[in-house]
């Protein structure tokens, strides 16, 4: 890693206890759980060693550690089971995060704490068959009955969710209001009225599931923060999300980098290794490069997070650059190994596939390219 020197001892603490986990127990199942089995034993282990609500305050059951650390631990997941940094990501970013910074003592007393000890997996219901990049578009509706609410609609592409015992729902509570007018809820997913659809088949991150959510008259009364606070709940939570996306792409190219060095070294083309050759030098000198300022991207977006300062832009150019990098450190990758690259024999073919994704979810690098230039620009 290029910035060793500027990390404290306890982030590279739980860097090496993290690296030490990966090579340990998540590379043996790598294969199988890219092939579609979901790793529970290790979603457990990350839960034993603290890993899940790793940002979460001590106070409120979690590891009390800061973004920088979730940052690394998710680059180095990444690293080694594309689809395990999906479920790692999903349940600190997406679940355990708005429900620290917007939950009620209660809620946290009684469903964050469930998701930090890894007694509950969290899904974060927001994308919708019409309403993806445009989430104000959302046509998933909550309606008062009573003390509670009757929410109606349909989700799309939820990560975890075949999984996942709880879903943050957002709902429109007010549709002349527009974007103010959205909700956000807490939702058990075996309650009446909540069906699953079946796993997606994806490109890439098999062990992760990617359903569709259907709500027919779900009673909810969870509300999380405020009626009409919904839109704010999933903004500021993408926000910081890109962060552990741009730290998941590092991870993938990387991989790819330490395999692609490995197999030059050990290929022979014409006489020689092929790392004699000047274009695979060329190849890895270019990745290797990028690597390093795509990890220092989101190094710096998550230094501003933990600093208490603005931090939205850096968050998108970091992952904007970092996904973009991905593609072609991993598209290389294949390249250096040639035929064996296309194979899946080798792990780079696993990294190329999963890399794709990390361009489209949490915010489009078009959509993020224009709040970047929004930021520039006013």
């Amino acid at each position: 890693m290029a910035d060793d020197d500027v990390l404290t001892e306890e982030q590279g603490m739980i860097r090496g206890m993290v690296r030490d986990f990966c090579e340990n127990e998540a590379a043996p199942r790598a294969a199988e759980t890219d092939a579609g089995r979901f790793p529970r034993e290790l979603v457990g282990r990350l839960a034993e060693l603290g890993l899940l609500g790793m940002t979460v305050p001590a106070n409120e059951g979690g590891g009390g550690m800061d973004e920088v650390s979730f940052s690394i631990a998710m680059e180095e997941i990444s690293a080694v089971c594309p689809s395990l940094s999906v479920i790692f990501a999903v349940q600190n970013s997406l679940a355990c995060a708005p429900l620290h910074h917007y939950g009620s003592a209660a809620q946290k007393q009684k469903i964050l704490k469930a998701l930090v000890s890894g007694e509950k997996l969290g899904c974060f219901g927001l994308s919708e068959p019409s309403a993806g990049s445009d989430a104000a578009a959302l046509r998933t509706t909550a309606t008062r009955s009573g003390d509670g609410w009757l929410i109606n609609g349909a989700k799309r592409f939820i990560s975890n969710s075949k999984e996942a015992e709880l879903c943050i729902i957002f709902a429109a509570t007010d549709r002349e209001l527009g974007h103010k007018g959205i909700s956000a809820f807490i939702a058990d997913t075996g309650a009446p009225g909540f069906e699953v659809g079946r796993p997606e088949e994806k490109l890439g991150l098999g062990g992760s599931s990617a359903c569709d959510l259907r709500f027919e008259n779900l009673d909810a009364d969870s509300l999380l923060g405020e009626e009409g606070q919904g839109f704010e709940i999933a903004m500021t939570t993408l926000d910081a999300g890109r962060i552990g996306v741009a730290a998941q792409a590092v991870g993938f190219a990387r991989a790819c980098l330490d395999a692609s060095v490995a197999y030059a070294r050990e290929r022979e083309s014409f006489g020689r290794p092929i790392a004699g050759h000047q274009p695979i030098q060329w190849k890895v000198a270019d990745m290797a490069t990028e690597i390093d300022a795509a990890r220092l991207l989101y190094l710096q977006a998550a230094r501003l997070k933990d600093a208490g300062r603005p931090f939205s832009a850096e968050a998108a150019m970091a992952k904007v650059f970092a996904s973009d990098m991905a593609q072609r450190a991993t598209s290389e990758a294949v390249q250096i190994h040639g035929g064996n690259g296309y194979m899946k024999a080798y792990p780079v073919e696993r990294f190329f596939r999963a890399a794709k994704v990390t361009q489209i979810y949490e915010g489009t690098n078009e959509i993020l390219r224009q709040l970047i230039a929004k930021h520039l620009l006013g």
